[in-house]
């Protein structure tokens, strides 16, 4: 049998993707553009999972002194012989992430950063024996490496020395090869979001300010910079008279296609695990989002899915990306729909329709959650929703990108929904009454003004099972309020699963509810279906075998906001 090479699931080091024999979809076509179209300091923006550190990695095994430059054969830039010659590994390299840096306060995050950028300066202990550096040049690099007197590897840094520590770096660094330096910071963003998650954003502020004007700015031992980041985080916040900054974000042509999969890349990877048979569902799920000129994939869910196919060729899709952070950007979102102008919007997006709005991609935190306007771009930058078509000016045509972000956006409705009938015991307990009671008219009333509250589901492009899906989880979500009732979902019951089964034990009273959706509005024409179901397929044997002597049996066909509702007792 044919050995085939491993799946590369969270693995954001280049090195050992090429040394330890995992797939890898080419984008060193970055390097050259990097250096044929020059930026003193570049900033990509994309959300994340899209390749942003396995790119930096590679960056950093690609100009870094020392490195296995045999790591490149057979890949695009190493046909770049001149290139090559003039820059792998050439420069001395400070690469850090700070992706890590995530406390509850400022004096742990600040903590978190000295550790960041003592443990990167470890790499360089060299310095200490250079013959370069003076006694006062060494003692300087001595600071960024000084750890408690309990030598537990705290790193210990005055506000002075810690704001100074990534140009005195490149400073000793560039002494040391005679050569200037290259710094690579990732994730550049995330200890802005913790601080503002914890309230703390000012000091987190001031502090990125003060180290990235000291590292990026008038600093002669820069070479070049690159950062990467998923928001585009205002210059009068942090990069401030950053005048050299080359910002290249989602809505950017330049770069478009090194970060994310191409569709190419998709069938190439596909066709090399044999499942391009899949290509239709992977393209429906995990495609849609655009990147300057180019339709991507997210690599993440890209890669998940193959693994999951390798071993199940039964898979079904899942939301990878979605399980990797929370969504707060949607819940968010979701609960500005209150406004009906906002819920109209949100159910033309997931009827996978587009809107056009203006997007503002520099912000600060401060600014995300002040109007909903501005909920927009960061739905955008965060990638929950995309751009087709090009953009005029700074208004884009947005819509969510696939699949996946769309169960996103609905289960989100969803919690929505469920948190606020909550707050409405009164109406909740008049419906599962009129439920329990066999007042159809009623439960169809209320259902009814349920349905004219929420956020309706229209999609186009779903099946009308996965419609009904959403009916079917309302009533789960109004049914929850009884917790003294049985409640079970798509349980198997005489010859096949009936979608809500109702044991009230205590009155003996068996529900059976079974939920259609109708495309042409014949509600009752669906509601007579649902019935014939229930009666065909025997479901209410299971209830009988419980010791269910009253059994209620409810057709429940919807259309968007409408709905019906039929009975038969026995």
């Amino acid at each position: 049998m044919e050995i085939r090479k491993k799946l590369p699931i969270g693995i954001e080091e280049f090195k050992k993707i090429q040394e330890e024999n995992f797939y890898y979809i080419d984008k060193t076509g970055l390097i050259e553009e990097l250096l044929n179209n020059w930026g003193e300091v570049n900033l990509f923006t994309r959300p994340r999972r899209f390749g942003k550190s396995l790119n930096m990695s590679m960056l950093k095994c690609f100009f870094e002194a020392g490195e296995n430059q045999e790591i490149f054969h057979g890949l695009k830039i190493a046909s770049q012989r001149e290139l090559c010659d003039k820059y792998m590994g050439n420069f001395p390299v400070i690469s850090i992430s700070l992706k890590g840096v995530s406390g509850n306060s400022f004096k742990t995050a600040r903590s978190m950063m000295c550790s960041v950028v003592g443990k990167e300066a470890l790499r360089f202990r060299y310095l200490l024996e250079s013959e370069r550096l003076s006694s006062e040049e060494k003692q300087m690099y001595r600071q960024l490496i000084t750890i408690d007197s309990q030598n537990t590897q705290i790193f210990q840094m005055s506000d002075s020395v810690l704001v100074e520590s990534l140009r005195t770096l490149t400073m000793l660094l560039e002494r040391h090869f005679e050569q200037r330096v290259i710094v690579l910071i990732d994730e550049y963003d995330v200890p802005l979001a913790k601080a503002f998650d914890n309230q703390y954003y000012g000091q987190m502020v001031l502090l990125l300010r003060n180290l990235f004007e000291a590292a990026l700015k008038t600093n002669k031992s820069l070479y070049m910079a690159v950062l990467t980041g998923c928001m585009r985080i205002s210059k009068e916040s942090i990069f401030t008279g950053l005048n050299n900054l080359k910002v290249l974000s989602v809505s950017d042509v330049r770069f478009d296609e090194y970060f994310g999969f191409t569709d190419n890349d998709v069938q190439q990877l596909l066709d090399y695990y044999r499942l391009s048979a899949y290509y239709p569902v992977m393209k429906e799920w995990y495609d849609g989002y655009r990147f300057g000129n180019i339709d991507v994939y997210c690599p993440w869910d890209v890669i998940n899915y193959c693994d999951a196919l390798r071993t199940d060729k039964e898979a079904m899709p899942q939301n990878y990306w979605a399980n990797t952070s929370g969504n707060d950007a949607v819940k968010h979102f979701i609960e500005k729909s209150d406004n009906i102008t906002v819920k109209r919007e949100i159910e033309r997006l997931v009827a996978g329709e587009e809107i056009e709005k203006e997007i503002h991609q520099e912000l600060t935190y401060h600014d995300m959650d002040q109007s909903i306007e501005h909920i927009w771009s960061v739905l955008f930058t965060t990638g929950y929703l995309t751009q087709r078509g090009k953009p005029h000016g700074d208004i884009f045509r947005l819509a969510i990108p696939n699949m996946e972000i769309r169960t996103i956006f609905t289960r989100q409705i969803m919690e929505y929904f469920k948190e606020n009938v909550q707050k409405d015991g009164e109406t909740l307990n008049l419906f599962c009454r009129s439920l329990q009671c066999g007042d159809a008219k009623s439960v169809e009333k209320l259902l009814g003004e349920y349905l004219r509250k929420t956020i309706s589901i229209r999609d186009t492009f779903i099946k009308k099972q996965m419609k009904e899906n959403f009916y079917h989880g309302i009533l789960l979500g109004l049914l929850g309020f009884k917790e003294s009732w049985g409640i079970f979902s798509n349980r198997e019951a005489g010859n096949g699963y009936s979608d809500i089964t109702i044991e009230i034990d205590h009155e003996r009273i068996g529900i059976i509810i079974e939920v259609k959706y109708s495309d042409s509005s014949d509600l009752e024409r669906e509601c007579h279906q649902a019935l014939e179901q229930i009666r065909s397929m025997k479901y209410e044997e299971q209830l009988r075998d419980e010791g269910m002597t009253r059994i209620l049996k409810y057709g429940i066909a919807c259309c968007k906001k409408q709905c019906r509702v039929m009975l038969e007792i026995s």
